[in-house]
Formats: C-alpha cells, structure tokens, sequence
C-alpha cells in the first residue's frame, strides 16, 4: 500500500464485499475512512484481510455517520441489470432493475448519502465518485434505467464519463464491466477525464493455476456427463448455453466468473489430460480477479466462490482509480 502523505485522498467503499475496491484505492495511495457491506460472510473476509468489520446496510447508514471523505467507490449491486439476473427474474415472475426492492433501488442510496452531505456546513460533497456495474447497464429497460442514473448524477453536480472496460488486458478473464467516473463540476470545471488505455499484453490462465489441486475440484463422472447432456440439447435447439472448458496449454481467457459458479463450475472448467474436467478453485479464482495471495480467504469454498465472482477484477479498477487519483 502507498505511504500515507498529509494531502492522501479519502474514500469510502460502499456494496464493498470483500473489499476489491479498496484494494485499487489504496493501490493509488488514497485512504479508505468508512465501508458498509450488509453480507455476513463478506464481512468475514473483508474484516480478515483489512482489520476494520464493514457497517451493515447502508440503507440505515446517515451521512453524518461517516467521516468526510473526497471519493465515493461503489459497486452497487448488479444482479438487478445483469442479462442473467434480468432473465432468471422474468422466469420467476419477479421484478428487476429499479423495480427490484431488495437491490434495485440502492442505486439511490448513494445519491442519498451525497444529497445528505451536500446539506452539511460547507457542502461536504465527495469531490469525485467511481461507480462499477455490468454492462447491461446501459441498455437495462430500453436505455432507461441509464438515463435515470445518468439524471441524478447530473442533478447531484457531477460530470460524468463511462466507459465499458474489459479485464482480460489485466487478468485472463473475460469480463466486460462498466466504469462510471463523476467529478463535481464545482470544484473540476474541466475534468476531461481519459480512462487508461490498458497495458499491451495478454496474461494467460495458466499463469494463474495451482501446481496441486485437490481431486475433490474435479467433477463427478455424473456431473460432467450431465453438462454435456445439457449443452448439446441446448446446441441442438440454437441456444448458446454450456459449459465453458478452458485447455491451459492454448487458452489464454476464461469465461466471465460469476457468483454461480459455487453451483457447478460450468463456466469455467479446466481442462485435465486422461481426466473429466474440474473446476477452479477459490484461491485461482481470486488470482482471475487479480487478487494477491497474500488476501486471505476465512471462509468456505461456497462462499469464497460467491465472494469473487462478486468481485471486481482489481487490476483492471486500480487503473481507473489512479488516473481519479491523479486528477484530485
């Protein structure tokens, strides 16, 4: 982590999990002062790895709660606009997007959380805000549920730049995601703000691997067989799903990771010469998203999996936050 000046940026890490983007703040030498994740067994992990336990739902957090800070990192929850998560709801009968009380509207949270330090003596509004979501965002509900962001966003006093990023210059990994990066037009007039251009090299999956895996990762003959049964009834009726086998000798990119795959590993299987298949494993899965060994994992493998698909990729996120740093 950077040294600490006297001028260090602040930030607080909202919908934190287990704490992705505090790890690329504080990779571009700002300093968290306050987090809020409501899950338990994110909180775990999020406690082992940074010292500090998240406060719970932001919902019953006041913005006189938290201590001033100079940006607001986001990860709100995604599921809501995900095309997976928008697909599973219309299955289900269920509401999505805004319309999705349980996760939907937390969007607003964060406005009122700004709103709310706006009122304070001296407007203590963030100077700058980085917000990370699926790309579907932008298309969520005919382009609507953008357009509503976009508003409040500019209602707030925020000029806003957005860009749909992809991790696999960073990790090998598939995993499209959209950056939101708002700087208060008060104080930043000509923000002209320019995502990073990433780096000119393809990391490859086999970087990542454990020289030993456990055999309990490889899939049972049954599930494997059960997979392939699946694809090909799904292939034969022109739908596009399966699972995604990975050969680390000639791939360098992996499917997206998702908070799934503690189900059965089918988007991201390895492939294993003379043996079915097997799935990654929790410590592999957070070196896909960029995760240093060093970061602990306290919890179960169900968990864990939860946990970084989750996750943001890191790597990919610590360029976005430098070049916000930079611009403070």
């Amino acid at each position: 982590m950077a040294t600490k000046r006297r001028d260090t940026p602040k930030f607080i890490d909202l919908f934190a999990g287990i704490g992705g983007l505090r790890l690329a703040f504080e990779k571009a030498g700002a300093e968290c002062v306050y987090s809020s994740e409501w899950d338990r067994f994110a909180q775990k992990t999020y406690a082992a790895n940074f010292g500090d336990t998240p406060a719970g739902d932001v919902r019953a957090v006041s913005a006189t709660d938290i201590p001033d800070f100079d940006i607001l990192a986001a990860g709100f929850p995604c599921q809501p606009f995900s095309v997976a998560g928008v697909s599973k709801k219309n299955s289900l009968g269920r509401k999505h997007g805004f319309a999705c009380e349980e996760q939907g509207n937390l969007f607003f949270e964060i406005v009122r959380l700004v709103e709310e330090k706006a009122t304070e003596e001296g407007d203590r509004r963030p100077r700058a805000l980085m917000l990370e979501n699926v790309k579907n965002l932008q298309r969520h509900d005919g382009g609507n549920t953008w357009q509503v962001i976009m508003d409040a966003l500019d209602k707030l006093g925020y000029d806003v730049s957005a860009k749909v990023l992809d991790a696999r210059n960073y990790v090998p990994q598939h995993r499209e995601r959209i950056i939101i990066v708002g700087f208060r037009r008060d104080l930043y007039p000509d923000a002209n703000f320019a995502f990073p251009k990433p780096p000119h090299r393809t990391p490859r999956i086999a970087d990542i691997l454990e020289k030993e895996v456990d055999d309990r990762y490889t899939l049972s003959d049954h599930l494997w067989q059960y997979l392939q049964e699946y694809a090909d009834k799904h292939r034969k009726a022109g739908h596009g799903f399966g699972y995604g086998l990975t050969d680390p000798e000639t791939d360098t990119t992996t499917r997206t990771l998702s908070a799934r795959y503690h189900k059965d590993g089918s988007e991201i299987l390895i492939k294993q010469p003379g043996k079915v298949p097997r799935r990654l494993t929790p410590r592999e899965c957070a070196r896909l998203q960029g995760f240093p060994d060093s970061f602990v994992i306290p919890v179960s493998d169900t968990q864990a999996y939860r946990q970084f698909g989750n996750s943001v990729a890191v790597p990919m996120v610590t360029a976005v936050a430098r070049e916000v740093v930079k611009k403070l």
